[in-house]
């Protein structure tokens, strides 16, 4: 069946059909690697490009990585058979991108559910991972998707967005967003969070700017959300960091929890705590705190995690 607790800190481009892109990735610290069909690979190529990464998902150790195939959009020639074609040795999940409505995740769902019978695989056993908000009917229909039960995470696209809407830009002079996409990015939190599924922040496309994608990532941390898609390897560390809790961070929810299990002793839900007063809400958000940082350890095998 589907994991929709994985972490993915990190979700990382691999263009389709680049073997030496793909082995420079495995060989990243990134969560997820997204072998992408669709933009990063031209029409000409498309047959060619969808064979070898069907071969690479039965060939290549990915190192622990999530495989993820992004297939074209349902409205193109290609988006069916990239199902058809790569299913062969299933993916994790399929990354979908330009989806407008929930018809359209069904129909792509019967057909992971046609190949994993003829391929002999378990049923329901890919996702769905939504770039969403690509198109103007998705935004409409974004509280929808979710109802697709391959649906396991929940990202948004500004680029396409503003290629549809004619606008000349997406952000402001100083690199935030316009209005618009703003609506966009906190609409895919709540709708992911409505439905209990991942939420991962949009790509920071000036990959040279390191203190630009460090300042999103903290903001889209501290919005809720738990990873970000990068584009180039050197965003990959920045990004785990940003969306991995820190020590101090853990140690802060220890003695929160530590505090807590205290008070109720004396039938206590709200106290102070070093110098500020506390309740429910703040037990709560301190132990996903620590729920988080020991689900990422398991995976990831990092010590300074473990809480």
């Amino acid at each position: 069946m589907i994991d929709k607790r994985r972490v993915r800190r990190s979700a990382h481009f691999v263009p389709g059909a680049n073997k030496k892109m793909l082995d420079k990735s495995i060989a990243t610290n990134a969560d997820c690697l997204i072998l992408d069909l669709e933009d990063a690979v031209t029409p000409d190529r498309k047959d060619e490009a969808r064979n070898i990464v069907a071969d690479w998902l039965g060939t290549v150790d990915f190192k622990g990585k999530e495989r993820t195939v992004r297939m074209n959009p349902l409205d193109t020639p290609w988006g069916l058979q990239d199902l058809e074609v790569t299913m062969r040795h299933p993916p994790d999940a399929y990354v979908v991108p330009k989806i407008s409505t929930l018809d359209e995740l069904q129909t792509i769902s019967a057909e992971l559910s046609k190949w994993e019978a003829e391929y002999g695989h378990s049923d329901l056993g890919v996702g769905l991972i939504l770039i969403t908000t690509e198109t103007p009917l998705s935004i409409i229909n974004l509280p929808t998707l979710t109802q697709c039960e391959r649906v396991v995470c929940l990202s948004w696209g500004a680029e396409d967005l503003s290629a549809a809407l004619g606008a000349p830009r997406n952000r402001r002079p100083d690199g935030s967003f316009l209005d618009i996409y703003k609506h966009c990015r906190n609409m895919t939190l709540i709708s992911a969070a409505a439905a209990n599924v991942q939420a991962m922040d949009t790509v920071y496309t000036d990959f040279k700017d390191d203190v630009g994608l460090r300042a999103e990532c903290q903001e889209a941390a501290w919005m809720g959300y738990t990873g970000k898609i990068t584009i180039h390897p050197a965003q990959i560390d920045i990004v785990n960091e940003a969306f991995s809790p820190g020590a101090a961070e853990i140690d802060e929810a220890n003695r929160l929890v530590e505090a807590f299990r205290e008070a109720e002793k004396e039938g206590l839900m709200a106290i102070t705590f070093e110098g500020k007063m506390v309740d429910v809400p703040h037990l709560t958000r301190a132990k996903r705190t620590l729920e988080r940082a020991a689900h990422i350890a398991k995976q990831t095998g990092l010590p300074h995690l473990s809480t």
